[in-house]
């Protein structure tokens, strides 16, 4: 179920397509048509909610044949429409776009998650998401199997070198921002050093991010939080893609995240064939 931002989001997006009105609706045409929703390359699927309330918004009759998370092959026929041309036709923009936007973030995941299926850490996306788009993308990265990091500043707290600039005492500073925020609020560190790292496993924080560290660099960091038997969540960050994200699960952190799933994910191939 959508919550109402989402629901804004697709009306905003219908009547920017619609502007003062489809001109090709000016033609005097009832007709009754029948449609397939057709996959031209293989994928994973995601924006199963966003199709529903399109098509619920828009009265178009259909059948969805397929479910969030799950794969389709390039000729698939993934949906049946049946409803006004006009209706179907000022709408089919906005449908494509939801669904080839998701699908293609889902898919990139999906194949990203497929490297590491033998090993034990967690694939998350980070804030790097378009204006507007936050929930939306981020529901597409759970659709491709990967899980979401915080959705924004009020519900997670990541300490970066720009917070702190000035702060003499790690640890001190840790204790006074516990007692000033929710009880259970997670604090992660982000960290480019291995003395960084080490002042904040001693600072009882949650999570520890490493910043452009190696893989190598990795492994060494979590041989030393287990020989101190310090329980930190150890998170492996910055330009991880399919060519390296094996090498940062074998390492033994907890997390790997990478903002590339969203930015870079190319949209799935969908087409809406009238008369089908």
């Amino acid at each position: 179920m959508l919550i109402n931002s989402e629901i804004e989001l697709i009306k905003k997006e219908l009547n920017d397509d619609l502007g003062r009105g489809d001109l090709f609706s000016q033609l005097e045409n009832n007709e009754i048509i029948k449609a397939n929703l057709k996959a031209k390359s293989d994928g994973v699927f995601a924006g199963e909610p966003y199709f529903k309330e399109i098509c619920k918004m828009q009265n178009i009759e259909y059948e969805l044949f397929i479910k969030d998370g799950q794969s389709f092959k390039k000729g698939d026929i993934l949906a049946k429409f049946k409803t006004l041309k006009t209706t179907l036709l000022m709408s089919e923009r906005t449908i494509l776009n939801f669904i080839q936007h998701a699908s293609g973030i889902a898919t990139k995941v999906a194949s990203m998650k497929a490297l590491i299926k033998d090993y034990d850490v967690a694939l998350l996306d980070t804030r790097k998401t378009r204006p507007g788009l936050r929930v939306f993308e981020k529901y597409a990265i759970r659709c491709g199997g990967g899980q979401n990091h915080r959705l924004g500043l009020d519900d997670c707290i990541m300490l970066k070198d720009t917070h702190l600039l000035g702060v003499k005492d790690l640890k001190s500073f840790i204790k006074e921002l516990k007692s000033k925020i929710p009880y259970y609020t997670p604090i992660e560190i982000e960290c480019d050093t291995i003395e960084q790292v080490k002042a904040a496993l001693e600072a009882n924080v949650n999570a520890i991010l490493l910043d452009n560290m190696s893989p190598s660099e990795c492994a060494n960091i979590v041989k030393l939080r287990d020989s101190l038997g310090i329980k930190v969540i150890l998170e492996a960050s910055g330009d991880i893609n399919e060519n390296t994200i094996v090498e940062y699960a074998k390492s033994g952190v907890d997390v790997v995240s990478s903002g590339s799933n969203i930015y870079k994910a190319t949209w799935v191939d969908f087409s809406i064939r009238l008369g089908e």
